[in-house]
């Protein structure tokens, strides 16, 4: 895991440098959209703590919400690996996007 000051360097550093991934096509297609910077530092958190594999999953999850439900209840192994990689994904970017 990254340590949150590397991580909050790392958003800073590559924003200028940051490419529509699938996590930032999600969310500038999602209803509720934020802004495209905001959308922006989301898909650059995920770029460090996702997979592309998983950023993949987790896009669907913006056009989606019940198959997120159903992965988060999921006894499966797999999909245990993956919310526990998902929520922290999504921890880390509300805590450096939501600035």
């Amino acid at each position: 895991m990254l340590k949150p000051a590397v991580v909050t360097a790392a958003v800073l550093l590559t924003a200028p440098l940051a490419v529509a991934g699938p996590i930032d096509s999600a969310c500038s297609g999602a209803q509720r959209a934020g802004s495209a910077r905001l959308c922006g530092c989301i898909q650059q958190v995920a770029d460090m703590t996702l997979s592309r594999a998983d950023q993949r999953r987790a896009a669907v999850f913006f056009r989606d919400a019940q198959q997120a439900q159903d992965v988060r209840m999921s006894k499966s192994d797999a999909d245990n690996a993956f919310w526990a990689r998902y929520k922290n994904f999504a921890t880390t970017a509300q805590a450096y996007c939501s600035r």
